[in-house]
């Protein structure tokens, strides 16, 4: 059962519970989004779909404070990145009205004779299943293209973000879409299995643990329902060469705390080639470990708190999992409750259990290998392949390592470089579709073949 609740991770105060919803109201809320599929998709035309998803962009940003304040109540993300996150979705929204019109045109086939072309129509009714991470951005980068498309939303936002889900529910009705369009459901997990199992669901989007998508993946190709996961990912960060080491520690150290080092692409990783490890390292441990948690409400925090004593426990016990098992830990304070300091592990050997975890939180592992052959050897020995960034001034070297890295994305001499113009999505056991940019409109859609003679 699903437990609805924000408790601010900072003061580790209840701030609010929300009832599950009935099995009674679920069962109206599937009926209304499936009733308002088919005139949404048929009655507005992709132009008039996507001028309220572009509203909905602007409400982000009208009353971006406000969704920020909430953000840092609910996850502990310091209010600085809150206001980030609600603006990158501000774009999101409208890249994606602007992009629509375009990537949703017929595509015409040439043929000897005849005429042929592929029409995008909607699928129906999508649940959406969100994470705690990025309570904004995971629904935008879901929710845009999808309305867009024709589609409509059964939106299940993480038991700890109840106050985001009601806010951005508000935020779609206010921008003018129909009842039933956009519909946020406090479901539990056993509720979100048979909305994915009935007949008037036509695909799941899940964002979250790689458990959760196993799960997910499970039921739906049981029922043959059209999914994309956006799992767990553990980045490599190669350093190859470098003509300014300060600059590539600095964005080292910041692809790792963002957000706390609770993204699935954050730069977790860091593999250094042997000519520049012993430089890198002392400055990179130095830097990283003297950044203290502090207030996410106060402008100038960089780190705050993690989004709960569950996940901060859970972090310290892998730390001791993986000096137990022969790596090295430098931090230069102690855990204090939800408030996690930066901890850098070195001398982490492949047969070490941490060697292919995750680490979800401001702990980065060095590595020192010889040459670019051995630092690509261990940037794909992952059972996970979402980002990575390459660091080296030779364009020729970036772009054949670049080739050579099983991720789906890769960054070359730049961090938190994320747009809306570019696809997300990654392979292996970080999941499977395409978010953002124009591939975000190839999933969820039907590429309907009509021929004429």
């Amino acid at each position: 059962m699903s437990r609805y609740a924000v408790t601010n991770p900072a003061t580790d105060e209840l701030v609010q519970e929300v009832p599950t919803i009935t099995d009674e109201a679920l069962e109206r809320a599937l009926d209304a989004s499936r009733a308002a599929q088919s005139s949404w998709a048929r009655e507005n035309t992709v132009e008039q779909r996507s001028a309220l998803v572009a509203r909905v962009g602007e409400l982000h940003a009208e009353r971006r404070r406000e969704f920020a304040d909430i953000i840092v109540r609910e996850m502990g993300k310091p209010v600085g990145e809150a206001l980030g996150e609600v603006d990158f979705c501000a774009d999101i929204y409208r890249y994606t009205a602007e992009s629509a019109p375009s990537c949703l045109a017929d595509q015409e086939i040439p043929l000897p004779a005849g005429e042929a072309l592929v029409r995008s129509a909607p699928l129906g009714v999508l649940l959406g299943i969100m994470p705690w991470n990025y309570p904004a951005y995971q629904v935008a980068r879901f929710a845009a293209p999808n309305l867009a498309i024709g589609n409509t939303i059964l939106l299940k936002h993480a038991p700890q973000c109840p106050q985001s889900a009601a806010f951005l529910e508000q935020l779609f009705a206010d921008a003018g879409f129909p009842a039933g369009a956009y519909t946020n459901i406090y479901a539990s997990n056993d509720q979100a299995a048979r909305l994915i199992a009935d007949p008037r669901t036509a695909g799941v989007s899940l964002t979250g643990s790689e458990r959760a998508g196993r799960a997910v993946a499970e039921l739906a190709g049981r029922h043959l329902k059209k999914v994309v996961l956006e799992l767990g990912g553990s980045d490599p960060f190669l350093l190859l060469a470098s003509d300014d080491l300060d600059a590539v520690v600095g964005q080292a150290v910041a692809a790792r705390l963002d957000n706390a080092g609770q993204a699935c692409n954050a730069a977790k990783r860091i593999i250094v080639v042997d000519d520049l490890y012993d430089e890198f390292a002392e400055r990179f441990v130095r830097e990283f470990t003297a950044v203290e948690p502090a207030d996410p409400t106060e402008p100038a925090t960089v780190l705050g708190p993690l989004s709960s004593t569950e996940a901060a426990d859970r972090l310290e016990d892998q730390v001791r999992s993986a000096v137990a098992h022969g790596a090295t830990v430098h931090r230069k304070a102690q855990r204090r409750g939800t408030f996690f300091p930066p901890v850098v592990l070195t001398d982490l050997a492949p047969g070490n259990p941490a060697h292919h975890e995750e680490f979800f939180g401001p702990v980065a592992v060095l590595y020192r290998v010889r040459d670019e052959e051995e630092a690509v050897a261990v940037a794909n020995d992952t059972p996970f392949g979402l980002g990575s960034y390459v660091f080296t001034p030779d364009r020729e070297q970036a772009v054949r390592v670049a080739d050579r890295l099983e991720a789906g994305m890769v960054f070359v001499n730049e961090v938190g470089a994320e747009g809306a113009e570019l696809p997300f999505g990654g392979v292996k056991r970080s999941g499977t579709g395409r978010e953002l940019g124009h591939l975000a409109f190839n999933e969820f859609v039907n590429k309907k073949m009509i021929r004429s003679a």
